[in-house]
């Protein structure tokens, strides 16, 4: 899916990265400056007059599909609660050149941070995979750490796919609504590297909210940033649900497999999870 004409300007961008981050923060998802955010553009945009100084930058690996795209990154080791605050300071502007080697950062005077995320081969994988492969022109891209599903991916049995799924889905009519391909899950890998980059890439090709297993979540959108962030809240608010039945001896039933299907049948869900 692509966005047309009107796009979205930058100062809407700006805005909607710093009312995702403060959402993220009062579901506690991101504590101290963990988590990020990036979006990525495949139109035309100016970032010299918000963000007047450039440098040229290497890229931790050729993204050759984003080509003259423009992405909206968090800096690395920003709180997220804050970008509200002044999305100027903690946001940087990447300017993908030619060949995708290299990228020319603009950002502004007021800058906070040294270099973007940690998590920035991740992000440019995903975004390229996501243009190449799905046609789109714009994708948004969330990494968070929720209190519950991080939890939960402590878990052994809860690494399990289906396991996952059929026992987080069953809380909310609106869980299987919004996530009806279920919840991706990697194994925990090493944060920022290739291995951890490599799997996302994969799994978010099927799953639009992904568990990175004893580390947190990320979500893309092809709509919104906010889009992303409401799937997190979705998949934690049944990770709590959980969380409150394990603590209760599992004393609760939740919606049942057949529940789940009417709902799906009535609103015209394709799933294959129950």
């Amino acid at each position: 899916m692509s966005l047309e004409a009107p796009f979205p300007d930058l100062d809407e961008l700006v805005t909607a990265i710093g009312d995702a981050g403060s959402r993220l923060s009062d579901i506690g998802a991101t504590e101290g400056a963990a988590g990020n955010i990036s979006v990525c553009l495949g139109w035309p945009v100016d970032a010299r007059r918000k963000f007047p100084l450039e440098e040229q930058i290497e890229l931790p690996h050729p993204v050759p599909g984003l080509a003259s795209c423009t992405l909206l990154v968090t800096g690395s080791g920003r709180r997220l609660r804050e970008i509200r605050i002044d999305p100027i300071a903690n946001l940087g502007v990447l300017k993908i050149e030619p060949g995708g080697k290299t990228a020319i950062l603009y950002t502004s005077p007021r800058r906070l941070f040294t270099r973007l995320t940690s998590e920035l081969n991740s992000h440019l994988a995903i975004h390229e995979d996501q243009f190449l492969n799905s046609g789109t022109n714009f994708n948004t891209f969330v990494h968070a750490q929720p209190l519950y599903l991080t939890y939960l991916s402590h878990i052994k049995t809860y690494q399990d796919f289906y396991y996952l799924n059929r026992h987080l889905l069953r809380w909310q009519p609106e869980a299987i609504v919004n996530l009806p391909e279920g919840i991706g899950v990697v194994p925990f890998l090493v944060p920022g590297s290739d291995d951890l980059m490599a799997h996302t890439k994969e799994m978010l090709r099927h799953h639009r909210l992904v568990v990175w297993s004893k580390h947190g979540v990320v979500s893309r959108s092809d709509q919104s940033v906010k889009r992303a962030t409401d799937r997190i809240e979705y998949a934690e608010t049944a990770a709590h649900y959980e969380y409150m039945d394990l603590v209760n001896h599992s004393a609760a039933q939740g919606l049942t497999e057949d529940e789940i299907r009417q709902i799906c049948v009535s609103l015209g869900i394709n799933q294959s999870i129950f």
